[in-house]
């Protein structure tokens, strides 16, 4: 209880509403379609990952994970599918990717390229499972470059994503091989969203605490800061 009472103390329970009402917000501005699906990529798959990055690992995940529920709450009759299911966790695994350092950075890559492999549509299309190597590389640059980091979150929602989709729908060997250039232009914008989104957020965050409208109970990263916030 005590640790629990650790992250989601008063401050925290009001950011992780904030941050949840403005996913809530990004899920309603469509990006592009989902292969296979009637799911959107959406402003959310930018802005999603960076909670962690502010409010901590665990009141971050609960935050996506309520961005998600509520989203579903309101829209889900309209789009329920598999891959509406399957849309739901990516983004869980891409804010632990952002939000922490830690094992799991590499495993859970790790683990969805053996899932791709395994399966007999996957095993023909292997290669295709090779951008979830990114993550793994980013491990090791994650703490350097807000770049790096952004490209392991949206990698690790994407091999998470893929490993589950290619065991839920039929898609062809030709199908996934068609997507390689697309997923590298989609993923290296996602990356690039979420960077700027942390930068700007944490500039917004960075004015309101000079101006004394919030406090907050985290640390600013004073590298994304810019002068005039500092």
């Amino acid at each position: 209880m005590k640790q629990m009472s650790k992250f989601f103390n008063h401050e925290n329970l009001w950011f992780v509403a904030i941050f949840t009402v403005l996913g809530l917000i990004a899920l309603q501005v469509p990006f592009t379609k989902l292969v296979g699906s009637q799911v959107k990529f959406t402003l959310f798959d930018f802005f999603g990952p960076i909670a962690t990055g502010f409010i901590g690992l665990i009141p971050g995940v609960v935050s996506v994970f309520l961005m998600q529920f509520v989203n579903f709450l309101i829209h889900g009759a309209e789009v329920i599918d598999v891959g509406t299911v399957i849309r739901f966790f990516p983004m869980l695994f891409a804010a632990a990717y952002f939000g922490k350092k830690a094992s799991w950075n590499i495993v859970v890559p790790a683990i969805a390229i053996a899932a791709f492999i395994a399966n007999p549509i996957g095993r023909q299309a292997w290669y295709f499972s090779l951008y979830w190597l990114i993550p793994i590389i980013m491990y090791f640059y994650r703490d350097k470059f807000l770049l790096a980091r952004s490209l392991g979150a949206t990698f690790t929602a994407h091999a998470v994503g893929g490993a589950a989709w290619v065991w839920a729908f039929g898609l062809t060997k030709e199908i996934w091989i068609g997507l390689i250039p697309i997923v590298a232009m989609e993923r290296l914008l996602m990356a690039v969203g979420i960077s700027v989104s942390y930068v700007v957020v944490s500039n917004v965050l960075a004015y309101l605490l000079k101006k004394k409208i919030i406090s907050l109970p985290f640390n600013l990263d004073s590298k994304y800061l810019l002068k005039p916030v500092q």
